[in-house]
């Protein structure tokens, strides 16, 4: 019976093993930005310049970008490269048929992706996307040139290239269980990009922000409301309860 739970512990063990190679790198925590207007809007024009050429966002409408800060005439002039109307929603300038034989899928929506994106354990939609999008590093062995750590062979090249540079990805060959693990090291700059590290990172916060926006934009408004209401409760349980206390303060 001893020699059966030893086996088990090991199994078990090369199971959790076997997992967290698998599982990818950790995700890093998105910076929170859904209510600074400004990161929005430069996340607004990032998906508009970056995005929307392949995915759409079919659930938003681009008058929707008022409520950043924008007016109708700045969304007319720097935002509407797609349609001509400024109540129309957002939709990709690609044709669906050459997206699935250029990528082999069509692009998909992104409407609520910041929403649709969580894992136990490792962060939200938004941490996911924020890690995503700076992921990408040369792999002359895939069609597009590129390669995501997050998301091993996706068919989505790095549309954004030029801001980041053209960035490898350093392995280390380790042995783990008697099996050979290629273990993250980190990323070898090859060429320099518009941006900084540091600036390329502010973006994808921006852009990020922008998602998660985007998939819920009453979600500021919904909170401030609820902060409203608690207090109100509050108010009004502190009401009843001294109310309470003087309709029976005689009654012993």
């Amino acid at each position: 019976m001893k020699k059966v739970v030893i086996t088990l512990l090991a199994a078990l063990g090369f199971m959790v093993g076997a997992q967290a190679n698998t599982a990818g790198p950790a995700w890093d925590k998105a910076p929170e930005k859904t209510t600074d207007l400004a990161a929005l809007q430069n996340g607004a024009k990032l998906f508009v310049n970056y995005c929307l050429n392949c995915h759409s966002a079919a659930f938003m409408r681009f008058n929707r970008l008022r409520d950043i800060g924008l007016t109708e005439q700045q969304i007319k002039d720097n935002l509407l490269f797609t349609t001509e109307k400024v109540g129309e929603t957002m939709k990709s300038a690609i044709d669906p048929r050459q997206a699935k034989e250029w990528f082999g899928a069509n692009p998909p929506d992104l409407t609520v992706i910041a929403r649709s994106r969580s894992a136990a354990g490792k962060g939200t939609g938004a941490d996911y996307l924020y890690t995503y999008l700076r992921g990408f590093y040369v792999d002359d062995t895939k069609a597009t040139g590129w390669n995501n750590l997050v998301f091993p062979n996706v068919g989505m090249p790095h549309v954004m290239w030029e801001l980041q540079g053209k960035r490898a990805a350093v392995f280390e060959t380790v042995t783990e269980h008697g099996q050979e693990a290629h273990v993250f090291k980190g990323f070898e700059q090859l060429t320099p990009g518009t941006m900084t590290p540091a600036q390329f990172d502010q973006a994808m916060g921006d852009l990020v922000g922008y998602l998660q926006w985007m998939a819920e934009p009453a979600q500021n408004t919904r909170v401030r409301l609820g902060v409203w209401v608690l207090l109100f409760l509050s108010v009004l349980t502190l009401f009843a309860w001294r109310l309470n206390a003087a309709y029976w303060k005689d009654i012993k």
